[in-house]
């Protein structure tokens, strides 16, 4: 009976979790409209008056006024990049590689990675740098915590006897520490979502 009603807490938990969605994005698709923005063929762009409207908001690019902790830390932050495209090839390869062995439902890495606020006309050519590389970093990092979490959903679908911070949304129904029983029961159910793409 404990687990009928923890499955029906996580299912109000999922409602609750689309109303939000639903009502960020009726308010962001709101404001995108008020600022002239549109999709076109699956890439955002903007009317040529809304577009003169943000350039006016654009601010020049001065190095002098950049504080020095920022200069300083400069090669620090880019230096990322080489590890985030490793990273990035790394479980492209493992995924394409494990996950057809395996026969589950790979990870579209474009729902992660998603780089398009370049296109924004208020940002300077520094700032639309920044933008392009906090949008790879962070979407390769989503990209493969997805991977992993799919491969743990796989392998050992087992919740820690600690508790997680920031754990990824599919170890919630994951088999309690120490239910050995559960876990035999389970694991095949686990596999065979995967497979199906959940």
């Amino acid at each position: 009976m404990p687990d009928q009603s923890l499955d029906q807490l996580i299912d109000r938990l999922r409602a609750v979790e689309a109303e939000i969605e639903a009502a960020f994005a009726a308010r962001d698709a709101a404001r995108a409209a008020e600022a002239g923005f549109t999709l076109e063929n699956g890439k955002p762009c903007f009317k040529a008056d809304a577009l003169r409207r943000q350039r006016a908001h654009r601010k020049g690019l001065n190095v002098a006024r950049t504080p020095w902790p920022t200069l300083l830390t400069m090669p620090l932050i880019y230096g990322m990049a080489l590890p985030l495209a490793i990273l990035d090839l790394s479980v492209s390869l493992y995924q394409l590689g494990c996950f057809t062995a395996w026969g589950i439902a790979r990870v579209k890495r474009s729902d992660y990675v998603v780089i398009d606020r370049h296109r924004l006309g208020y940002l300077n050519p520094v700032q639309k740098l920044n933008c392009v590389f906090c949008g790879y970093g962070n979407g390769v990092i989503a990209y493969a915590r997805e991977i992993t979490a799919r491969t743990e959903q796989y392998w050992c679908p087992i919740k820690h006897a600690l508790k997680v911070k920031g754990s990824h949304e599919r170890y919630r129904t994951y088999q309690a520490y120490g239910d050995a029983e559960g876990y035999v029961a389970s694991s095949g159910a686990y596999r065979e979502r995967l497979r199906r793409g959940e």
